[in-house]
């Protein structure tokens, strides 16, 4: 029987424990059951960890588990595997993604930036190719053979990669669990799609820039998507913005406050989000749409505007998007709660404003006239 590479997700915090727990036992969640019965024994599961975005080890499956101890804090993992370690590296050790990039199939242009398409939003998960996993074995045995030490980010490396939170079913309050995406994982959820040929991350580090600076003329603070705050547009630093906040408002539990902090720009009175922007040029439409059904889910009376930024020519594009059954079909679908502003039109109206010097007389309401509405919603 032909011997399968399948891909095993860990947090920095999940991988310790597993090592920690005698590196012996593969966790996965009640809802990938069944994916877990089609793992066969000697099939290899390779270790990735999110976050860091590196590849930590690989292991060899047994066979099922019946060990049942407590492992990791933040959730059981009841569909286990035993498995015997191949490779179990520390994460200043680990592979990085980027390594990989133009070597395997889920990462075979440099404009993918080594972002594997669509593979990290879940495990266990079967890698395509077999020549993919011989790579990756391959390049996870140099590293214990010739150890490279990267040094590696404290707050992702003690990141949750699943947070326990309230919330209504029906008419029932449960515990559930959630998984937030990092921005390296939800920006591949969507098959590629082709990429318009010019400074695709300068658009949208301006539309950012512009928004902010918005939004501080009308008087918020503001809040600006953590991984962007180093971008730069003429010479002014995202993150050096007037009015920029450092943490955001704490009424929030963890899950939702991990969404949110993944959100490009906020617009914030006090402790109050008063409007929500995601970006979208030439991404999938997708991610953006998914962290502000993400934070409907989490925060069900939530009572924000939310709002998709996109060049004039990517309506029907955010349009197909939103109207996805998955965001079609929630109790409250998001096309009911979210806007399109074409952004080619929307920076004439900003400069004007701008020019004008009207900004300080305007509230956020002024947005939903110059945005729109799929589906038929009502205004």
């Amino acid at each position: 029987m032909r011997m399968n590479y399948w891909l095993n997700l860990f947090s920095g915090v999940t991988w310790g424990e597993f090592r920690a727990g005698g590196a012996k036992v593969a966790g996965f969640s009640l809802s990938r059951r069944n994916v877990v019965k089609q793992i066969q024994p000697g099939d290899v599961l390779l270790c990735y960890m999110t976050g860091v975005m590196r590849w930590v080890g690989a292991l060899e499956v047994l066979g099922p588990s019946e060990d049942r101890r407590r492992i990791w804090a933040e959730a059981e993992y009841p569909a286990r595997l035993a498995v015997r370690p191949i490779i179990c590296l520390k994460p200043e050790h680990g592979v990085p993604m980027e390594n990989v990039e133009g070597l395997v199939s889920f990462s075979e242009h440099a404009k993918d930036g080594g972002k594997p398409k669509g593979l990290l939003r879940n495990s266990p998960r079967l890698l395509a190719g077999k020549q993919d996993g011989d790579l990756i074995l391959s390049l996870l045995k140099d590293a214990r053979g010739n150890p490279v030490t990267r040094p590696v980010d404290p707050k992702k490396l003690g990141r949750k990669s699943v947070y326990i939170t309230m919330t209504r079913i029906g008419n029932r309050d449960m515990d559930v669990a959630v998984t937030v995406p990092d921005r390296e994982e939800a920006g591949s959820v969507a098959p590629a799609e082709k990429t318009e040929p010019q400074t695709e991350g300068r658009l949208h580090t301006e539309i950012q820039y512009r928004l902010l600076k918005l939004g501080r003329d009308m008087g918020f603070n503001l809040w600006v998507a953590r991984n962007d705050r180093g971008t730069s547009w003429n010479g002014c630093k995202l993150g050096e913005m007037p009015g920029l906040v450092s943490t955001l408002p704490t009424q929030f539990n963890d899950a939702t406050t991990r969404t949110i902090e993944l959100i490009d720009v906020l617009w914030l009175r006090g402790n109050s989000i008063a409007a929500a922007f995601e970006v979208e040029c030439t991404t999938s439409v997708y991610s953006g749409l998914l962290r502000m059904s993400d934070l409907l889910a989490l925060q069900p009376n939530l009572d924000i505007r939310l709002f998709i930024v996109a060049p004039d020519s990517r309506r029907e594009k955010v349009e197909q998007e939103i109207l996805r059954p998955t965001f079609r079909l929630r109790e409250k679908p998001l096309f009911e709660v979210c806007r399109y502003i074409p952004y080619d039109t929307f920076r004439k109206k900003i400069e004007t404003i701008q020019e004008l010097k009207l900004a300080t007389a305007l509230r956020p309401k002024f947005l939903e006239q110059e945005a729109h509405y799929f589906a038929g919603a009502k205004e």
